[in-house]
Order: C-alpha cells, then sequence, then structure tokens
C-alpha cells in the first residue's frame, strides 16, 4: 500500500470510529485527572494550614505555661517572704510581682545562654519576647485575689489563700494564652526564642553548667507546692477547730460542775 492509500485508510477509520460516550469522556485521563488534581491540591492546602494552626497553639499553649512558670514559682516566694518579714499588704504584692518577673525573665534567658548567646543579647530577647505575657499574668492574678474575699490578708496557712491562688493562676493561663498566639502568629514573643529552647547542640564550655529546666517538671513542682500548702493550711485549720471545741467543751464541763 502507497503512502497516500495509507493516509486516506487512515481518515477512513477516524471517521468512522464511534464518539466518545459522556462516561468516556469523564474517565479520559486528560479531562478527569484535572479537577481531581485540583481537589487533591485543596486538600493538601487545608491539611497544611491545619497542621500550621495545630502548631501555633501547642506553641501558645507551651509558651504560656512557660511564663506561668516563673510567675508562679516568683509570686509564691514573695508571699512567703513578705509573710516572713511581717510586710504589709501592698509591699507583700509588690516583692511578689517583682519577683515573678525575675522568675520568668531567668527561666527564658537559661536555654538562650546555654545555646551559646551573649547574656546582654539573650536578655533583650527575652525582654521583647516574654514582658507583655508576663504583665498580662500579673494583672489578671492579682485583680483576681482581690477580687477573692480574705485571700490577700489571709495569710499562708489558710485554705483561701491556696485556692484563691489556684484560681488566679487559672485566670492568668487563660488571659496570656491568646496574648501568646496573637505574638507567635506574627513571629513576636516566644517565636523569638522557640529555636533556643529546642536546640540540638550540645552545650559547650561554661554553657555546659547553665541548668536546663523543663518546664513540664517545674509546673508539677508548683502545683504540688501548692497542692501541699493547701493540705497543711486544712489540716491547720481542722486542728484549730477542734482545740476550739474541746476548750468550749471543756468551759461547759467546768461551768456545770460548779
Amino acid at each position: 500500500m502507497t503512502p497516500t492509500h495509507r493516509h486516506e485508510a487512515a481518515e477512513h477509520d477516524v471517521h468512522d470510529a464511534p464518539p466518545h460516550s459522556l462516561d468516556e469522556h469523564a474517565g479520559h485521563p486528560a479531562h478527569a485527572g484535572h479537577p481531581e488534581g485540583h481537589h487533591d491540591h485543596g486538600q493538601q492546602h487545608d491539611h497544611a494550614g491545619d497542621h500550621q494552626m495545630g502548631s501555633v497553639n501547642a506553641m501558645a499553649a507551651s509558651a504560656t505555661l512557660h511564663c506561668l512558670t516563673g510567675c508562679a514559682i516568683g509570686e509564691i516566694l514573695g508571699l512567703v517572704l513578705g509573710t516572713a518579714l511581717g510586710l504589709g499588704t501592698a509591699p507583700t504584692v509588690a516583692l511578689a510581682v517583682a519577683l515573678a518577673f525575675l522568675f520568668g525573665y531567668t527561666l527564658s534567658t537559661f536555654p538562650l545562654l546555654r545555646a551559646g548567646v551573649g547574656f546582654f543579647a539573650a536578655l533583650s530577647v527575652v525582654l521583647a519576647a516574654d514582658t507583655l505575657s508576663i504583665l498580662t499574668m500579673e494583672v489578671v492574678d492579682n485583680a483576681v485575689m482581690a477580687a477573692i474575699p480574705g485571700a490577700m490578708d489571709a495569710g499562708l496557712v489558710n485554705v483561701v489563700f491556696w485556692l484563691g491562688m489556684m484560681v488566679a493562676l487559672t485566670a492568668a493561663y487563660i488571659a496570656a494564652y491568646p496574648v501568646n498566639r496573637y505574638l507567635l502568629q506574627r513571629g513576636k514573643g516566644h517565636a523569638l526564642t522557640h529555636e533556643y529552647h529546642d536546640a540540638a547542640d550540645a552545650p559547650t564550655g561554661w554553657h555546659r553548667f547553665i541548668p536546663a529546666f523543663g518546664t513540664g517538671a517545674l509546673a508539677a513542682a508548683v502545683i504540688a507546692f501548692m497542692l501541699g500548702g493547701l493540705l497543711v493550711s486544712a489540716a491547720a485549720e481542722l486542728g484549730d477547730t477542734g482545740a476550739s471545741d474541746g476548750h468550749a467543751l471543756g468551759t461547759i464541763s467546768g461551768a456545770a460542775g460548779q
């Protein structure tokens, strides 16, 4: 067969071929794969967005707990010192707030120093990263404590004080979480220090002697301390109640004997 005859036969086969059905057209790779590709791309985009949102939420929760731990340590220590020194309510609160900032900044500075960052450079980063979060916590914490009747004047061996402290710190966490989340979404706050907290390289030289405190362990220690204070206070109040009842019974018995 000559090339001309083969060409004519090919054209004849093309013209005689049955038309594609709608099902066959929909199943054609060139057409069916295109919208599915767009759908898959959309699913991947949504999945990436959900993963990023979850990562920001987790980082905000961790950053808030980290700040809250330092604040709680400073506040409890300040209240203990203020009570032991016989200070009034206002000086004791001022001391507790100052120590809350000190411990909050300190716990954030240690990882940077271990990673090899200079002291003043680390301090400037921490001041920029933690100040707004700690300030939010302190305002809310002290406002809640002031709103609870008798909490500020209860003293350390008092159930009202420890229950009030637990409520106040919980409220401080809830208030500071959206603040940290807002800062992280804009590359600020703990986003400035996050890479140093998870540094893979082991510290060298004198940096090895800088303590590394896990946030979870510190938070557990703070919770245990507050629960201990609550139990001691409850036991003391029960003992005082028992002693008062015994004294009252003794007085009644003595009066009846007369």
